[in-house]
């Protein structure tokens, strides 16, 4: 990853708003969004919801996320935003007690943190959307040639009162050398290291390792990936409260699943 150089855009770079970035037609194409429940094992309730890209006509990600090129990166990153807060709030998610919406980002689509997140406010003010209900997730998968640059994502983030999360957790080669550079408030581990944990010595060995070094940080994890009842329990006995998967819920157009 590094700062996006000025060439990416076709014409000169500008913050975009919340109504240019609702403009299916100046993206290129329309695209959706499905919402995948994250739970609190402890609670028993909703955690967050994460706001997974689809196509109008039921497309894949992969599908969508193919249309996506430097020209457009930029205006996609920012209507993503805008369309996860729109789509949640009429979905009724701050109905939710304490409930957040997490959007992924493209850190090489934000090329000044505190420039690129206007649309994001001005959505979240258009939808009365409270910043502290929402959570911007980074794949370690990312290439990051300048954590300097995420750092300043992160640090202005976190200025803005939203959470920050790193995705894949594990996926990547950077790990924990990404997370001494810098310490968000939330990890995902990677369905890889939690698939099958129940079985495996090995695996429960490493994410045990990982849940110290998190609560050494005071970072909150969540386990993705899971879908047997052997994988939630062996989580829950490593002390893991927030889980994503389908054990729990499939994502979902036009609905949140609950508990």
């Amino acid at each position: 990853m590094g700062i996006v150089s000025q060439s990416i855009f076709p014409q000169p770079f500008r913050a975009v708003g919340c109504a240019e970035c609702r403009n299916a037609e100046a993206l290129g194409f329309d695209f959706t969004m499905a919402f995948q429940l994250i739970v609190d094992i402890e609670q028993q309730r909703p955690f967050a919801y994460e706001a997974l890209v689809r196509g109008c006509n039921g497309e894949s990600a992969a599908e969508v996320l193919g249309r996506v090129n430097d020209g457009n990166r930029y205006r996609f990153d920012q209507a993503c935003r805008v369309k996860a807060i729109e789509q949640a709030a009429k979905l009724g998610l701050l109905d939710i007690p304490d409930c957040l919406l997490s959007i992924n980002f493209l850190p090489n689509a934000v090329y000044r943190a505190e420039t690129c997140i206007r649309a994001t406010l001005e959505a979240a003010q258009r939808f009365d959307f409270p910043r502290e209900r929402l959570m911007f997730e980074v794949t370690e998968g990312e290439q990051i040639h300048d954590a300097e640059h995420l750092k300043r994502i992160f640090a202005e983030y976190g200025k803005q009162g939203f959470t920050t999360a790193i995705d894949d957790f594990g996926a990547g080669y950077s790990g924990l050398n990404l997370l001494a550079e810098f310490q968000p408030h939330v990890l995902k581990l990677d369905m890889a290291l939690t698939r099958g944990i129940d079985q495996d010595p090995v695996r429960q060995a490493i994410v045990a390792g990982i849940v110290l070094v998190a609560q050494r940080l005071g970072i909150r994890i969540i386990a993705e990936g899971i879908e047997s009842v052997g994988e939630r329990d062996a989580l829950i006995e490593l002390g893991i409260r927030y889980m994503q998967g389908f054990f729990f819920a499939r994502p979902a157009l036009d609905r949140l699943c609950c508990v």
